[in-house]
């Protein structure tokens, strides 16, 4: 079973920035995606970004929200995933939740098996 722990969350003002790192343990693959997704109070879990890890590098996809603010990085050796957050605003403010997969990368949150249990972004204004 894969264990995904968020961490890095907090309370920010607006225009700052913060660094979200999820390490994964247990079973690991030669090739397969991880992802960052949020849900903010009263609305549904929204796909934030998500990227390919493979022994060759992989590519990345951003939410037309986040794209230029955010930036997802991946550690094949460490099973890492790391979301850099920059400019952040007050709609940014969810519960931020890692999820990994052993298939390709995708932007819908039903093709990820695993998940963790979330960290909190507040953005104050």
């Amino acid at each position: 079973q894969v264990q995904l722990v968020e961490s890095g969350g907090g309370l920010v003002q607006a225009g700052g920035s913060l660094r979200l790192s999820c390490p994964a343990s247990g079973p690991t693959f030669s090739s397969y995606a991880m992802a960052w997704s949020r849900q903010a109070p009263g609305k549904e879990r929204e796909f934030v970004a998500a990227i390919s890890i493979c022994w060759s590098g992989g590519g990345t996809s951003y939410a037309d929200s986040v794209k230029g603010r955010f930036t997802i990085s991946g550690d094949n050796a460490k099973s890492t995933v790391c979301l850099l957050m920059n400019s952040l605003k007050p709609e940014d403010t969810a519960d931020y939740y890692c999820a990994a997969e052993s298939g390709p990368r995708s932007r819908s949150l039903q093709d990820y098996n695993y998940w963790g249990q979330g960290t909190q972004v507040t953005v104050s204004s």
